[in-house]
């Protein structure tokens, strides 16, 4: 049953009125810390230094891929829209694209008349008031810090946020990022192009020089041989051949721009996935596809060659341009199968790279097969022109040469030119839908926010402080704490009035201020002793003792004998204290004689008994301290003393020394009616408080409460004590009364 009260009291202690009471308890602290927090957030407030945004908003589209070519299956480009604008946001956090913006803020802060409109990239000297331009690598660092890029839910929108001291500068770093990454977008969509321009180029230059080369040797060979007319027949050959021959080194040209493309897209992919490489390439080399390509190789080959002869009609040439048609949309559908089923099994991730492969492995297998043909008739003419006379081969040799590297490098310079031309015209997929703008007011600090998060932080830290107090702090604070042990509590004594500031002569408070709460308090405790036994008669002798020292047990044993002696009882009070003995003091009297004399025949018993200033209350002091208190008072001698006394007094109050620190109060508690235990309120140790009760409870307990001492009324206390508090005080009226009577 008690086990039940005990369960039941504790879930009490855990209500939301205990938790409020804890804060009462607790306000002084709470409100310091909440105001230290108030404080230090108003410090920072006002002390922070204005931030300003500026916002930048960008349209990325996924890439729609180059001009020159096309996708016979276009669905299969899309590969995810939130996956493509997760890897431009990696982009646009990424080193080299920070390292771009860095280096144009440095150039803008060489050419600006305005330095103060400069802050992130600028850094303060040590101990001088000015700043010095902060490395690249730094700036880089705190772009990273200070730029943030986001995505709008569900848009290929992404916005390019900066934040700086300087609104100028917020504004001038946003628009240099979109520019930045604009520039680098647009350059990776030209990537094909450029290269294929480059290449270009490289061969119009060679071509040129070759020209040149063919046409100088022309020349010297005239000059030497003298000018030889050549016949029609030869004529009409290198008219033909040096036609073919430029188609030709036209197709050379071709197959190689064609095989370092198709070499990037495989090295790319074979990091992937080199299954995937082999497969396509042996998949463009099947004999269908071949057989297709040579076709339309040959028919292009026939046709051009009836177009050099200038004996071909239009309606021959329809019907090449027709069979050549009904082949390229044979071979078209025969690849889209093959795509079909490469791209359905390949991941989202390298489907794009996959198609390019397969595209150009298809194209450089047709260009190909184009040269191969070129060449067997390129041929066929070498061999007719070894067939002129002897005079005339040389001369038609370098003519049909010189003709054909004209022909050839008008090609190349026209191939160059759209080249050029298509490399501009392609469009990045990056649209700056608003410019970063120069912010009017400061984004941040947020002061009031500050404020009211300092305050509302150093509240929680206030109460967290309470219950983290509370719950380190084992010590017994209020009479709950005792009931709760299954604990009987007599009274709680309130701190003695100016006791706390030295005066000592308010310790015996019953005597000096009979009005004060603290007496009423020990009336209140004196009533309870006696009816705490249904045989009054059988409670003559008190035993106070407490846990530890400096407790109150002297100033509960005087002020309770006190009491007594007011309520007419005859009343003794005597120091059993043998180690550090206090009742002398109180009293303004010697320690000697004491009881231990009158114990050793050093004194008579009239000798030790002392009046005290109170009518009815005496007291009889330590003595001569002995070398060994327990056994004098474990002795039959000092039962026999106590039962002399209880034959003159109504009621012996007996101070002890601290119960946890010697055997003394112990020995005591066996031989007397009545042990009370003082708990001092902050004070005395939860674990201390029961084991000193467990000790008192032994075989001939006499055992009858504890008294909470020092007990400091707040308002988190209960209504109980708050009235108890009220009426126990006394009124202006009360004393006026007093002095008067």
């Amino acid at each position: 049953m008690n086990n039940q009260q005990q369960f039941q009291q504790n879930q009490e202690a855990h209500t939301l009125r205990d938790y409020i009471q804890l804060i009462k308890l607790n306000f002084i602290p709470i409100f310091l810390i909440a105001l230290t927090g108030l404080l230090v957030a108003i410090i920072y407030a006002v002390n922070a230094p204005d931030i300003f945004k500026s916002t930048t908003v960008l349209k990325i589209s996924k890439p729609s891929g180059s001009v020159l070519e096309g996708s016979l299956i276009p669905e299969f480009q899309d590969f995810g829209s939130d996956r493509f604008i997760a890897n431009e946001i990696e982009i646009l956090k990424s080193y080299r694209l920070r390292e771009r913006v860095s280096n144009a803020l440095v150039d803008s802060f060489r050419i600006s008349n305005k330095k103060e409109d400069f802050s992130l990239i600028l850094e303060s000297l040590e101990y001088n008031t000015d700043k010095k331009l902060r490395s690249i690598d730094d700036i880089v660092k705190s772009l990273g810090a200070k730029v943030s890029i986001d995505q709008r839910r569900g848009l290929d929108i992404v916005e390019i946020s900066v934040e700086s001291e300087s609104p100028t500068e917020a504004a001038l770093i946003a628009n240099n990022y979109a520019k930045a990454y604009r520039d680098l977008n647009l350059s990776y969509n030209r990537e094909q192009l450029t290269l294929i321009k480059n290449f270009l180029a490289k061969q119009r230059d060679e071509k040129l020089s070759e020209l040149q080369l063919v046409e100088e040797t022309v020349k010297n060979y005239q000059e030497q041989k003298g000018i030889v007319q050549l016949p029609e027949q030869a004529k009409a050959l290198i008219e033909q051949s040096s036609d073919l021959q430029a188609k030709m080194n036209v197709a050379r040209i071709d197959l190689t721009m064609s095989e370092k493309i198709l070499a990037e897209y495989k090295g790319e992919l074979k990091k992937r996935d080199p299954d995937i490489s082999n497969y396509i390439e042996n998949l463009a080399t099947q004999p269908y596809i071949e057989k297709l390509q040579q076709q339309i190789a040959d028919l292009r080959t026939q046709k051009d060659r009836a177009l050099s002869s200038g004996g071909a009609s239009s309606k021959i040439i329809k019907e090449f341009d027709s069979k050549i048609e009904d082949l390229r949309t044979k071979l078209n559908n025969q690849l889209s199968v093959y795509k079909a089923g490469i791209l359905a099994s390949t991941p989202d991730e390298i489907k794009e790279i996959t198609r390019k492969v397969l595209e150009e492995e298809i194209k450089y297998q047709s260009i190909l097969a184009s040269y191969k043909k070129l060449n067997e008739i390129v041929g066929d003419y070498d061999r007719k022109m070894n067939a002129l006379p002897t005079s005339t081969i040389d001369l038609a040799r370098l003519t049909r040469e010189q003709s054909a590297y004209e022909k050839l490098y008008l090609q190349v310079e026209e191939r160059y030119q759209q080249a050029i031309i298509s490399e501009q015209s392609v469009p990045g997929n990056v649209v700056i839908i608003d410019d970063g703008r120069i912010p009017p007011k400061p984004a941040k600090p947020n002061r009031l926010l500050i404020v009211i998060i300092g305050l509302v932080l150093g509240v929680g830290m206030g109460v967290g402080f309470a219950f983290v107090r509370n719950y380190l702090d084992n010590t017994v604070k209020t009479p709950e704490d005792i009931q709760n042990k299954n604990i009987n509590i007599l009274a709680w004594i309130p701190q003695i009035e100016g006791m706390e500031s030295g005066n000592k002569d308010l310790e015996f408070i019953v005597a000096k201020k009979p009005d004060a709460s603290a007496s009423e308090a020990y009336r209140a405790l004196r009533t309870r002793i006696k009816f705490s036994k249904i045989d009054k008669e059988s409670l003559k002798t008190i035993l106070i003792t407490s846990s530890a020292s400096q407790e109150g047990k002297t100033t509960t044993s005087v002020n309770l004998a006190g009491s007594f002696a007011q309520a007419n009882f005859k009343t003794i009070i005597i120091d059993a204290d043998l180690r550090k003995p206090r009742v002398h003091t109180v009293f303004n009297s010697k320690r000697y004689p004491g009881f231990t004399d009158y114990f050793f025949g050093q004194a008579t018993f009239e000798e030790i008994v002392r009046n005290s200033e109170v009518n009815n209350l005496d007291f009889i002091t330590a003595g001569t301290i002995p070398p060994n208190p327990s056994e004098i008072l474990s002795s039959e001698q000092m039962q026999i003393f106590l039962e002399k006394l209880k034959g003159i007094y109504d009621y012996v109050i007996v101070d002890s020394p601290p119960i946890i620190a010697v055997t003394d109060s112990e020995i005591l508690s066996s031989i007397v009616d009545g042990t009370i235990l003082v708990v001092s309120a902050n004070n005395t140790e939860m674990e201390l408080m029961e084991k000193s009760v467990q000790i008192l409870k032994h075989e001939h307990s006499s055992f009858i409460g504890t008294v909470l001492n020092n007990f400091a009324y707040r308002s988190g206390y209960g209504s109980y004590y708050k009235y108890y508090y009220y009426y126990s005080r006394p009124t202006n009226s009360s004393k006026t009364k007093k002095v008067k009577a």
